[in-house]
């Protein structure tokens, strides 16, 4: 690894390749890197152009010193964090994980690579699909502050918001499934809002006017309401089932460290329900699925 933030030889290796991992490596592609990559689902499909085939997890493995994994859960990623531990041509000497999986998921994922002398870097993103594609996500990292350092530049491709919020693995997804928890919670607060104010008559661009220059104002209501449930399109590219995974991910790890999720508890469960009543929506359907529950629909 040279001392300039990317590998020598400008190679990646990178792990999933759906709808977070695609752009990310793409832009990776477009800034100069050299991208093997493997994908479940099909590598082939979902590889962008530019970029190398590998045949599994193992052939990543053993091609780049760094490789970077973009999974859906702490399953996948336990799984292929053993294959790149039983690579016998093995060349990955860090992994950096910017799936969201929680903190014993990352701890365990850590210990497995560890076995092998890989580092691993726990490094959640947030941003959706647009960040993926425009390099504006904000990526939580933590790791030993010289190998963020040694990183840095890469990763500035992926998130033009990069982080180091701590040294142990875990802390990452902590801040991760914090945000999006308050993520969460104001998308369904505020879809009860709106609901309510719709019913007393009022418009819902002038209530989006007034609360983003009051203190109501809010992620849902400065993006989210504004420019995918008011347009229409619900297309913010985050999937409901995937915010209710989060969610319940906060709160399991909150009653881990000893405390009880109060507020988590209440959106856990309303985003749950959302998702079973709107399988394969996109998470801004919420405010319809609220909106109907508000009257027994």
């Amino acid at each position: 690894m040279s001392q300039t933030g990317q590998p020598a030889d400008k190679t990646i290796g990178f792990v999933g390749l759906g709808n977070m991992g695609h752009p990310m490596a793409s832009r990776l592609l477009a800034a100069g890197w050299r991208i093997v990559g493997f994908d479940l689902a099909g590598t082939e499909q979902r590889l962008p152009e530019g970029g190398t085939l590998a045949a599994s997890v193992t052939g990543v493995a053993a091609t780049a010193e760094t490789v970077l994994l973009s999974l859906p859960d702490g399953a996948a990623v336990a799984v292929v964090a053993k294959e790149i531990v039983d690579s016998d041509e093995g060349r990955a000497a860090v992994v950096i994980d910017t799936s969201t999986i929680g903190i014993e998921a990352a701890r365990e994922a850590a210990a497995t690579l560890a076995t092998a002398n890989i580092n691993y870097v726990d490094a959640p993103v947030s941003g959706g699909v647009s960040g993926a594609k425009t390099g504006s996500l904000a990526m939580m990292i933590a790791t030993d502050a010289a190998l963020f350092d040694r990183h840095r530049l890469m990763l500035s491709e992926i998130a033009k918001n990069c982080f180091h919020v701590g040294d142990a693995v875990g802390q990452g997804q902590a801040m991760k499934l914090l945000n999006n928890f308050l993520s969460g919670t104001a998308m369904t607060a505020t879809a009860e809002a709106i609901s309510f104010g719709i019913d007393q008559g009022l418009d819902m661009t002038v209530m989006l006017d007034v609360l983003n220059v009051s203190s109501g104002q809010n992620t849902a209501t400065s993006d989210k309401f504004l420019r995918r449930v008011l347009t229409g399109t619900y297309d913010a590219g985050f999937a409901t089932r995937m915010i209710s995974k989060d969610v319940k991910l906060y709160e399991q790890c909150v009653a881990d460290s000893g405390a009880t999720s109060v507020v988590g508890a209440v959106v856990s469960e309303l985003l749950n329900r959302a998702d079973a009543a709107l399988p394969g929506s996109d998470f801004t359907r919420i405010y319809e699925f609220v909106r109907a529950s508000r009257r027994g629909r």
